[in-house]
C-alpha cells in the first residue's frame, strides 16, 4: 500500500509554484498548507497564473503527470477579440523562444471560449476596460515549456493577459477556491474525478 500523498491545489496569483525561494518576499506554496515533508509541484505555474497545481510526495507520480500523455488545459484572457485565424495559427503551434532558441510549438487543442469563464476577480486588477476589449481562449497543450502558454498567445498577436490552468488530464479546478488545497487518495488520472481522502 502506498505511503505517498497527493494534493490538488488552486494556486492563486502571485505564489510561486515551490517551497523555497532565494528571493525575499516572494510568495511560496508552504504558506497556503501544512504540506507533509517531501512534497513536491507537478510541474510550475509562474507567479502570474492561476489555476489547478497537483502535488504529491511520489517522485514517480509527478515525472508521469508532467510527461506527454497527460493534456493540461489553459483558459487564457488576451488582449484583443481573438480571431479565427489566430486560432487556427495556434493549433497548428508557432514559433516561441526557448532560452534564447526559437522552438516550434507542438500541434493543440485551441478554441474560443464563448462565454467568460466565472472566475473570482484577481486580486490584481487585469486593466481598465478603456484600453479596449478582451476574449477568452481554451488551449490545450501536452507539453510544458516555460512560460509556453503566454509565448503562444503573444506570437499569433494576443497578449495574454490572465491564466488559469482548469485541468491536468482528467481532474479539473472545479469548485476549488483560490488557495484552497485538497487532499485525494490518487490522482485518478483515467477518472473525471479524483477520489476524496476523508481520513
Amino acid at each position: 500500500m502506498s505511503t505517498h500523498q497527493h494534493f490538488l491545489l488552486h494556486k492563486p496569483f502571485g505564489y510561486l509554484s515551490q517551497f523555497v525561494c532565494e528571493l525575499r518576499k516572494k510568495k511560496l506554496l508552504g504558506e497556503l498548507y501544512d504540506f507533509p515533508a517531501g512534497t513536491m509541484a507537478i510541474g510550475r505555474l509562474d507567479e502570474h497564473s492561476e489555476g489547478l497545481l497537483l502535488l504529491t510526495t511520489d517522485g514517480r507520480m509527478s515525472e508521469y503527470v508532467r510527461g506527454r500523455k497527460v493534456e493540461k488545459e489553459y483558459y487564457a484572457q488576451v488582449d484583443g477579440l481573438i480571431t479565427e485565424e489566430a486560432v487556427a495559427q495556434l493549433q497548428q503551434g508557432v514559433e516561441i523562444g526557448i532560452r534564447d532558441v526559437r522552438y516550434q510549438t507542438l500541434p493543440c487543442a485551441v478554441r474560443r471560449l464563448e462565454t467568460v469563464p466565472d472566475f473570482p476577480p484577481r486580486t490584481r486588477k487585469i486593466r481598465d476596460d478603456r484600453h479596449g476589449p478582451t476574449s477568452w481562449v481554451s488551449i490545450t497543450v501536452t507539453e510544458g515549456k516555460f512560460r509556453q502558454i503566454r509565448k503562444m498567445t503573444a506570437a499569433a498577436g494576443f497578449p495574454t493577459l490572465r491564466l488559469v490552468r482548469v485541468r491536468v488530464g482528467d481532474i479539473w479546478l472545479g469548485d476549488l477556491a483560490a488557495g484552497e488545497v485538497r487532499e485525494v487518495v490518487s490522482f485518478a488520472l483515467s477518472c473525471q474525478e479524483p477520489e476524496l481522502n476523508n481520513g
